[in-house]
């Protein structure tokens, strides 16, 4: 059965999901430990309360600013419709439920991973590379979402740099994973009208 024939995901495949960030979030205290003595990747670097809470709004606009830019750009970008159907064949239809807890899991582990731990072991420029060529594409005119994942891993190491903290870069990840796998899940490809309602996420 592929994943468009199942109306939403398994626990198995949910499961693993999960499990793969845990195991990402792991390495990445366990990989901050062993360069910096300390099992806290989330503080990159001291700095006032007022400046951490401002980190944390930057990173709720930065991301439901991607989310609208790329939504009003979505009928002219062809790439962003192939995209779409390229990750909603692979996803299929999971429920809203399973869509948080895999933009959440995603969210914290990449960032915990990236701008935690490999972020301060390699530096910003090494670690966004990495980042942008995890997000390499299986077709060549896709080349896009791979620069795009490189302009956002600077801005996100940016963000969290300033703010001292992850919880930005975390947010804005979050909202941008969530809002766009709720748009790719309920949505049909090519113009995006509302999917049947046998294919809409369920709570």
């Amino acid at each position: 059965m592929t994943p468009m024939d199942s109306p939403h995901w398994d626990r198995t495949r949910l499961g693993a999901v999960v499990g793969f960030y845990a195991v990402l979030s792991v390495a990445a205290v366990l990989w901050h430990a062993v360069g910096q003595e300390s099992l806290d990747p989330w503080h990159v670097a001291p700095r006032p309360w007022s400046v951490r809470v401002q980190g944390a709004l930057a990173g709720l606009a930065l991301g439901g600013a991607t989310v609208v830019g790329f939504r009003r750009l979505y009928p002219t970008w062809r790439w962003l419709r192939t995209l779409h159907r390229e990750v909603r064949a692979l996803l299929g239809t999971p429920t809203r439920t399973e869509i948080l807890i895999l933009a959440a899991c995603s969210a914290v582990g990449e960032e915990l991973f990236f701008r935690g731990a490999m972020m301060d072991a390699w530096g910003v420029g090494a670690s966004t590379i990495v980042f942008a060529l995890l997000h390499v594409p299986p077709r060549a005119s896709l080349w896009p979402w791979t620069a795009s994942a490189f302009c956002f891993g600077l801005a996100f190491a940016g963000l969290a740099q300033w703010s001292g903290s992850l919880t930005g870069p975390v947010l804005a990840h979050f909202v941008v994973n969530w809002r766009n796998l709720t748009f790719i899940c309920t949505r049909a490809p090519e113009d995006g009208p509302p999917a049947d309602a046998s294919e809409t996420p369920r709570a």
